[in-house]
């Protein structure tokens, strides 16, 4: 029996059940939440649903004060289910293991515990010591795969590498001319822009930059789009790797960095008069001094994570996924596959650089989805 006169085998299947519940509610704050992490929260007794909550967005509430608000005197002798241990420090919002301490629960089901330095085990410490019984573990490869992006930046002080492309069937992502748009429909596009409003940083090469000369944005609202809860919150960097700072002053980059950060990485023989040009405009130079081009993807992915960015989304050019791919640095793919063929040997595919020299070695992705987007195919997945 459980503390709450629950057969144990019933009980781990009401743990497995509410769990999946609060993983569910953590999911709805991606891209509100970052460089926090996910966290969904749900207060039950026995198979009672009590009250529930998740942490909506980055500085507000964490999911047990909302869960804990709503639940009020009828969380106390209950079972607290959190999808991550619960903080003991106090950093933009009071410490929850302090909260749930008073509010007296029988008991807290923890999926993850959390390694950021200021809590690892202290939270589940701390309700241990007040007498709360604290199981931990359930759906832990859940909640694992959920705050990847999270548990990366604390574990190594990187983002989360996001590559993406769109391509046709013969897989290229432009013809020999460079000519590009555009390759797939407005549904693959749209998916594209909710993509982008749940990072924090774009990046592209200079070629990109200046054949399409993009704004790097989010614009939902150019799309028909029933999904009322697409996160659009966070003021995106835009990122240019441009070893000779080739983008122009005029570029629509540039003449919107002072509304809208824009980031350009040069080498270190960028020509002087460039490189005052576009900071001129507003735009952030980033050098690392004479550094080769893998180390400056390394300089800039440790940069990102001082700066505290989460999500990195790298939409091309071949180059520069290239070089990414041959580093080991993506995390994720996210490749448009649109019913139409171009031809041209001349005509570059998504990942350029030396690339793998035998099919046996080549990076397969852990459970990929594949769906249908009007007539284009989105296939997807993590390395």
């Amino acid at each position: 029996m459980d503390t709450q006169g629950i057969p144990n085998s019933e009980q781990h299947e009401l743990d497995l059940w509410h769990m999946a519940d609060a993983l569910k509610l953590a999911a709805l704050g991606q891209g509100r939440v970052e460089p926090n992490p996910m966290v969904g929260c749900v207060i039950a007794r026995g198979a009672e649903l009590i009250a529930q909550g998740y942490h909506q967005r980055f500085g507000g509430p964490h999911a047990e004060i909302e869960a804990l608000r709503i639940a009020g005197d009828r969380a106390r002798g209950s079972t607290v289910y959190v999808t991550l241990e619960p903080c003991c420090h106090t950093g933009k919002t009071p410490p929850c293991s302090e909260a749930l301490i008073a509010a007296r629960p029988a008991r807290v089901v923890i999926a993850l515990r959390d390694p950021f330095p200021k809590v690892a085990g202290g939270g589940i410490a701390a309700l241990q010591n007040a007498g709360i019984q604290v199981t931990t573990g359930v759906r832990e490869e859940e909640a694992r795969q959920l705050c990847a992006p999270y548990l990366k930046l604390v574990e190594t002080g990187r983002p989360w590498v996001i590559a993406k492309w769109a391509m046709t069937l013969d897989g290229r992502i432009a013809s020999h001319t460079g000519s590009s748009r555009w390759i797939t429909g407005p549904a693959s596009r749209l998916v594209v822009h909710m993509l982008r409003a749940r990072v924090d940083s774009i990046m592209i090469g200079s070629g990109t930059a200046l054949a399409d000369d993009p704004m790097l944005n989010v614009r939902l609202e150019d799309f028909e789009s029933d999904d009322e809860e697409s996160p659009h919150l966070r003021e995106l960097t835009r990122i240019v790797f441009d070893t000779r700072c080739r983008l122009s002053p005029d570029s629509r980059l540039a003449q919107t960095a002072r509304k809208h950060p824009v980031l350009v990485v040069v080498g270190h023989d960028a020509p002087a008069e460039r490189v005052d040009a576009l900071k001129a405009t507003g735009v952030e130079i980033l050098s690392f001094g004479d550094a080769s081009r893998s180390e400056r993807i390394d300089l800039l992915l440790d940069e990102l994570g001082r700066r505290r960015m989460t999500n990195l989304l790298v939409e091309g050019g071949s180059h520069l996924l290239g070089s990414l791919f041959s580093a080991g640095a993506i995390d994720e793919f996210h490749a448009f596959i649109a019913p139409k063929l171009i031809g041209g040997r001349d005509a570059p595919g998504p990942i350029g650089d030396t690339g793998i020299e035998k099919m046996a070695d080549a990076l397969m992705l852990t459970d990929p989805k594949v769906e249908r987007l009007g007539p284009d195919l989105y296939i997807h997945g993590r390395r």
